[in-house]
């Protein structure tokens, strides 16, 4: 176990615990040695973090300490890390500025030993990203989803024949050539995928079907033994 995860886990232990804690019992509990837990004791107390005791009697963290909201073990950082550099591949502008201030925020939320493993950049997710799609704005499918409010779409085919839809957005999947709106087109009455790069321009309705969000999303969802159909 790397050391900013036993800090974290000390601290955990030291948390939760009705009485003092040895060090020994520490020791056990994370697989490490006694003179490991003692040297992580004292790098928590050079930070400030008001652990009181001694060797051979115990420790305890003094009341009124807590963590911050947002606290996570080195291994979830490092998970938070790559997926919000997977967000730079998805061509969703808005949720790639939204990333951007996750990462400001955990940065300044975490305990200084988690903000060193943030900054040390890493871990990095290579390859070209998607362009954003230039007759649609993602943001706007993915508040329609959530509000479920329909969407008035011009849509290209595979063969270049053009149409004029109303759907009922219900889901987004990004792929790695694009990313596909899944939604109930009233035009084909049935479930259909339409892919974001063949969406000529997009628009709000200002009509919705509240409350048929989670129907639709489960009949697409038993449609999955077939190949899904493309609009």
């Amino acid at each position: 176990m790397r050391k900013a995860s036993r800090l974290f886990e000390i601290i955990q232990i030291l948390r939760l615990a009705k009485r003092s804690v040895t060090a020994a019992s520490i020791a056990e509990k994370l697989e490490v040695t006694v003179r490991s837990v003692y040297r992580d004791i004292a790098a928590l107390q050079a930070m400030r973090v008001p652990i009181e005791g001694e060797r051979g009697i115990g420790y305890i963290l003094r009341p009124g300490f807590d963590l911050p909201p947002l606290m996570f073990s080195i291994e979830e950082m490092e998970a938070i890390v790559l997926a919000l550099a997977l967000l730079e591949r998805t061509g969703d502008g808005e949720l790639k500025q939204a990333a951007k201030q996750v990462s400001r925020k955990i940065a300044g939320a975490v305990p200084q030993p988690l903000r060193q493993a943030l900054d040390a950049n890493a871990l990095h997710v290579w390859g070209a990203g998607l362009p954003s799609p230039s007759g649609i704005d993602l943001a706007l499918v993915r508040r329609a989803i959530r509000d479920e409010e329909k969407l008035e779409i011009g849509y290209r085919d595979e063969y270049g024949n053009s149409t004029e839809r109303t759907i009922r957005p219900i889901a987004l999947i990004y792929y790695s050539q694009t990313a596909n709106i899944v939604a109930w087109c009233e035009l084909r009455q049935a479930i259909r995928n339409f892919r974001s790069d063949r969406i000529e321009h997009c628009e709000a309705a200002g009509r919705w079907f509240k409350g048929e969000g989670e129907g639709l999303r489960e009949l697409w969802v038993s449609g999955w033994v077939s190949k899904p159909e493309v609009a």
